[in-house]
């Protein structure tokens, strides 16, 4: 497990976030083919928060693309590097994961946030700056549709239905099981919306969230505990 120091230069008011997500946003890239559901690794990445003692626990789980078995994976704790302010989430939590991805033994391929990309109001959510500032492709799966409207896709697996702001599409509302609540799919970096969903897809074959978020869910909640009980 990795102890995670906050970068000296990191914001400390909503002000100096906004202006650091203004300047990222634009390097962005929505449309870039990404390698095929199924091939390759694809790595997880989830937060777990003890609030009394303002601790943030990051995991990043890495899987076989093909067989979804765990190839990897790592954690760190550390203090919660940013105040709460909706839209800014991803400063609370970003220097955790990347402590986390950094102390991975393999490289993590495509990534996949428990969050937003482009389905965010400022249109730069987690997905998005964490592939900025690393280069690696990335997926937002969110567990609701934050602040968008859609229609609700039809029942069966693989339906899908706008997530829209306005007239424009940040995202999509996919359903991995049938009759099951959806998904809320946006691109983060270097990847096109339609591959961000058939990766989802076949991240789901059994559950309604990716293999990825479960795995990632439950590690960095055993790395919180640990910390604590030792």
């Amino acid at each position: 497990m990795t102890t995670v120091r906050i970068p000296d230069d990191w914001p400390t008011t909503e002000e100096q976030a906004r202006a650091v997500q203004d300047e990222l946003r634009a390097r962005v890239i929505l449309d870039a083919d990404g390698p095929p559901p199924g091939a390759g690794r694809v790595t997880g990445v989830d937060v777990a928060y003890d609030d009394e003692r303002d601790v943030v626990a990051a995991a990043a789980v890495v899987l076989d693309a093909s067989s979804l078995e765990v190839v990897a994976e790592a954690t760190a704790v550390g203090r919660v590097s940013f105040p709460y302010v909706p839209g800014l989430l991803a400063f609370r939590e970003i220097p955790t994961i990347l402590a986390a991805l950094d102390a991975l033994p393999c490289p993590p391929g495509l990534v996949v946030c428990d969050g937003y990309g482009l389905a965010h109001p400022r249109r730069f959510g987690l997905a998005s700056h964490l592939g900025v500032l690393t280069g690696l492709r990335t997926i937002g799966v969110a567990k609701n549709p934050f602040t968008f409207t859609h229609e609700d896709p039809d029942t069966p697996r693989g339906s899908t239905a706008p997530l829209l702001a306005g007239s424009e599409e940040v995202g999509r509302a996919l359903r991995t099981r049938a009759g099951v609540k959806p998904v809320f799919v946006s691109v983060g970096h270097r990847m096109t919306l339609d591959d961000a969903c058939a990766h989802t897809l076949a991240l789901t074959p059994a559950y309604r969230l990716p293999e990825t978020t479960r795995r990632a869910d439950a590690l960095c909640r055993e790395a919180l505990r640990e910390t604590y009980s030792a």
